[in-house]
């Protein structure tokens, strides 16, 4: 990193638009010591500009925003993407939110429950939450606890379809103690208890409870406690939203009008913020390659946020056979991959992810190549495995797997040839990933067919699109699985076998690979119940290590949460443990 980089972190950090957290880290990282890192920082924040206090609601105009990745849905419990995710944060609010540091901060909760408060049974059986008085729905209705059990009930309820009913896999029950009081009662000592989905109105959504999830009108007119009110939606093209008048924080939000912009492409979007300056805000930049977000930089008009939280890029093996229908679906349970579950063939995988030369040709600074799956916070992070890429090395393995070249030079074995499709979401730095992979299989004895799709189709919700990833219609594929809050285990969900995606579920579950280990859900439910942190950290590590050497896939890379900002644009903390607009209600522009 260049002195006029670190001139440039310090001025981010001084202006609020970095957390210290995150300044150390990527100082410490560059092999800065914490103290030194600290010193700078402390002199950075002496020069900080004193805070913001707004006088009155409204009055800032318009903030415009890109997401090339555009949104579909905006029904927090049905979406299965980032982007719907944080499309629905505009409107919906959580119990509970991450700051930048990976603490909880109140939302609609008026305080963060804990033993010492009463809110958390110190047997771990049951959680509290008091809720914030005085909170309106959109529509003028109040907020009470009757929403948070209609919501427990919505997504546990397994006809809706929700991605997360998993969450709610051990709780027993969810009552309302008086109309500002709701208390989880769990099954079994429940060390993460977390509320931090978006809170769906019971009122709006109780005709739509359970099979008819889906032909709910609101799915895509939310009636939230946002800062923000619905205008009108048109999805994967653009989304508008217009200020709340009975916004719950006084003064707040600071502006009249909000305009989300899908489609595109990451690098478009990452130019019209920091070179033409046409944007304010433009979302996950981070798959675009470094070299190209440093150039745009000099633009002018704005800076690229960096944050490291649990982002881990990797290549997915289907477990299952992808090419064979059984019962209405492909990648059924019901059959096994022709090859990918052949330990040859997974551990030559392994060893043809060039991730040195994928750190430096394409990431830069918004990737730090590893070989776990869990990768952050450092208490979760494995020492026992290491990455290696050796072509050679896997010639060997499937030489001695009895996968013989052909006349073509593509491997078989029992009339099984080593030809796969290898997808992703059409990025350009994922495609180039796609293509360093093809090029060190290709010299294995391997044939790569690479395809791209949609962005908007590969992360929709639909369970009538075959193109998504949790359909996983192919044989391999690039994505990039994120841990928000700053504990694996809803990450880590992602292996059990009740997680598997398919058709009976609507393919909304995070389980694509169709991996079924007793001994992981053995593990996997003894971290439901340990409340012992560090005892919980060891079998976190012991699941990674399970997974990664299983075969199942191959981590390339820790990836940044990055976004292209304007440098007029103020009260944005950059956040890896939470979505884009986690504190949508507190940006302004500066003059």
């Amino acid at each position: 990193m260049t002195e006029r980089e670190i001139r440039g972190l310090l001025g981010d950090l001084a202006a609020g638009r970095l957390s210290r957290r995150a300044f150390v880290r990527v100082m410490t990282g560059l092999g800065v010591t914490a103290s030194l890192a600290n010193q700078l920082a402390g002199a950075a924040h002496a020069q900080a500009r004193p805070a913001f206090v707004p006088t009155k609601r409204g009055g800032g105009g318009s903030l415009k925003a890109l997401w090339w990745d555009a949104p579909n849905m905006l029904n927090p419990i049905l979406a299965v993407g980032l982007k719907d995710w944080n499309a629905c944060a505009i409107f919906y609010e959580p119990l509970v939110s991450f700051d930048p540091q990976g603490d909880m901060v109140s939302v609609l909760a008026r305080e963060v429950p804990s033993v010492k408060n009463g809110g958390v049974a110190k047997d771990g059986t049951a959680v509290t939450w008091k809720l914030k008085p005085g909170v309106l729905w959109h529509d003028g209705k109040p907020f009470t606890a009757a929403d948070v059990v209609f919501n427990w009930e919505y997504a546990a309820d397994p006809a809706t379809g929700s991605p997360s009913l998993g969450v709610y896999r051990n709780v027993k029950q969810v009552e309302a103690l008086d109309p500002l009081t709701a208390k989880f009662t769990f099954t079994q000592p429940t060390p993460y208890w977390l509320m931090t989905a978006g809170i769906i109105p019971r009122h709006v959504f109780l005709p739509y409870k359970g099979a008819r999830s889906r032909e709910a009108p609101n799915n895509n007119r939310p009636v939230g406690t946002g800062p923000y009110r619905f205008v009108d939606f048109k999805p994967g093209d653009l989304l508008k939203a217009e200020l709340n008048p009975a916004y719950h924080v006084p003064h707040r939000p600071f502006f009249d009008t909000l305009e989300v912009k899908g489609g595109g492409d990451a690098v478009s979007a990452a130019r019209a913020v920091l070179q033409t300056g046409e944007y304010d805000y433009a979302a996950e930049v981070g798959g675009v390659e470094d070299d190209v977000l440093q150039r745009l930089e000099t633009g002018g008009k704005g800076w690229v946020a960096i944050a490291f939280g649990g982002r881990i890029t990797h290549v997915q093996l289907n477990q299952t056979d992808p090419w064979t229908e059984v019962d209405g679906e492909r990648s059924s349970v019901k059959t096994v991959h022709p090859f990918l579950t052949d330990s040859a063939v997974k551990g030559a995988l392994a060893l043809l992810v060039d991730r040195a030369g994928i750190q430096e040709q394409l990431l830069g600074r918004t990737g730090r190549v590893s070989a776990n799956f869990v990768d952050a916070p450092e208490r979760f992070r494995s020492k026992n495995i290491k990455w290696e890429f050796n072509v050679d090395k896997a010639n060997e393995l499937l030489d001695a797997g009895g996968w013989k070249r052909g006349a073509d030079g593509v491997r078989a074995r029992d009339g099984k040839r080593l030809k796969m499709v290898f997808q992703t979401a059409t990025n350009a730095a994922a495609q180039k990933m796609q293509a360093v992979i093809k090029q060190a299989a290709t010299k294995a004895g391997m044939e790569l067919e690479l395809k791209a799709v949609t962005p908007s189709s590969f992360y929709s919700s639909d369970p009538a699109n075959p193109d998504t990833y949790t359909h996983f219609y192919a044989d391999l594929q690039l994505i990039t699985y994120v841990m928000g809050p700053p504990d694996p285990e809803r990450l880590m969900r992602s292996f059990t076998s009740w997680e598997v995606a398919a058709k009976d579920n609507n393919w909304q579950r995070f389980n694509v690979w169709r991996w079924r280990s007793d001994e992981y859900d053995r593990m996997y439910r003894a971290v439901e119940t340990e409340m012992d942190p560090v005892k919980r950290a060891a079998l976190f590590i012991r699941m990674n290590d399970l997974v990664v050497q299983s075969g199942i896939l191959v981590p390339i890379a820790l990836r940044a949460k990055a976004a292209a900002i304007s440098k007029k644009l103020r009260g944005i903390q950059h956040n890896a443990f939470d979505v884009d607009f986690w504190n949508l209600a507190y940006w302004y522009r500066e003059s």
